[in-house]
């Protein structure tokens, strides 16, 4: 059982090896230097699609028009929810991932039946494995455009629109990637403050740097994991009353200050993929290492958990819990959520006081 448990965490970490990501995420990569991106907005009146700006070749904006066209007279877009896809476009890259948002306008009195118009807002780069990692970010993205896009002359178009539409890969992709390169090796520390729900605090910095690291820990966090997702409120809440300290990130230093720092092995086992990834300059590549970080981490809660039940009526799964949270590196975080999540199960709590003595003891002999 060990065995395979090692070689599924060996799998995670090691994800920047893989060919079947790395080769298509890689392309039009080189060190240090940033892919090619495009946005492009159109605006949308019935069946008609009108060019209002574009970042693309004179000769590929036509080639993503007839695309979107075609999208659009089968229903594939709807109202407010990005959609990803592959395009092949007279670009560099040939071959891009591309988010297509249709963003309608608001029906006014005098045309309450009004159908179908608004803006269509499409941003391409890198690919659509890629893209689709950070879905929710470019949704949210392209809702920030709503207020800006009030008529259709857009007379905002040079002052507002087109810079907020230029900065599409930065703020939507990039943040990941500004966090590994600000806190580099004490990655560690923010991947257990976000799986031990510990408030992290950064100080002398501007407004981006502190967006960008409640938005990684946001990420990397529980939040959308949990078989019982309808709980983590209360959970949040329960673990928060425990003696803990904030994270503290002292930007006025180079590198920053980190105070109250906590981190385990499981966490500092994930240093070396974050690092190599942010080297080689891959946003796609770093937000894939996060992901098979939180899944790894509730693929182990999960086993806790059915160890828990099991323990409740055999001392020797009690046994095989023990040396399962001793093996994974992450029974301080794992063990903390469990009895905040078992709380009102006197049995489960018994035998998780039994675990965090064992823990403790293990520390104590270790050190």
């Amino acid at each position: 059982m060990f065995t395979s448990q090692t070689s599924s965490f060996q799998d995670s970490i090691d994800v920047e090896e893989r060919d079947d990501f790395d080769s298509e995420e890689i392309a039009g990569y080189s060190q240090k230097i940033q892919l090619n991106c495009y946005y492009t907005i159109y605006l949308y009146q019935g069946t008609s699609l009108t060019l209002i700006d574009s970042s693309l070749p004179s000769e590929a904006e036509p080639e993503l028009r007839t695309y979107i066209s075609r999208r659009l007279s089968k229903g594939a877009l709807l109202g407010g929810m990005g959609n990803i896809a592959t395009v092949e476009l007279s670009i560099p890259e040939q071959a891009v991932g591309c988010y297509c948002c249709l963003l309608e306008q608001e029906r006014s009195p005098e045309q309450p039946d009004a159908d179908g118009n608004g803006y269509v807002i499409c941003f391409m780069g890198g690919s659509e494995k890629g893209l689709n990692l950070f879905r929710l970010e470019l949704d949210k993205y392209v809702q920030g455009l709503h207020s800006s896009l009030q008529t259709p002359e857009l007379q905002n178009l040079e002052t507002e629109v087109r810079p907020y539409l230029s900065r599409w890969y930065e703020e939507s992709v990039m943040h990941i990637h500004r966090v590994v390169q600000l806190v580099q090796s004490n990655i560690s520390f923010l991947l257990h403050a976000a799986l031990s729900h510990t408030h992290v605090e950064v100080h002398n910095s501007d407004e981006r740097t502190k967006a960008d690291v409640s938005r990684f820990i946001k990420a990397a966090s529980w939040q959308g994991l949990s078989q019982q997702d309808t709980t983590a409120a209360s959970l949040c809440k329960a673990i928060s009353e425990d003696t803990h300290s904030d994270l503290i990130i002292d930007c006025s230093t180079s590198p920053p200050t980190l105070v109250n720092t906590v981190s385990n092995r499981f966490c500092d086992d994930w240093i070396q993929a974050f690092l190599n990834a942010a080297e080689r300059c891959n946003p796609f590549l770093l937000r894939q290492i996060l992901e098979n970080f939180k899944l790894k981490a509730i693929q182990d809660m999960n086993s806790l958990k059915r160890f828990v039940r099991q323990a409740e009526m055999s001392h020797y799964a009690l046994f095989r819990c023990c040396q399962f949270l001793q093996g994974c590196g992450n029974g301080d975080v794992l063990l903390q959520n469990a009895r905040a999540e078992h709380s009102d199960l006197p049995e489960a709590c018994s035998i998780i006081a039994v675990l965090e003595e064992f823990l403790k003891e293990q520390s104590q002999a270790q050190a």
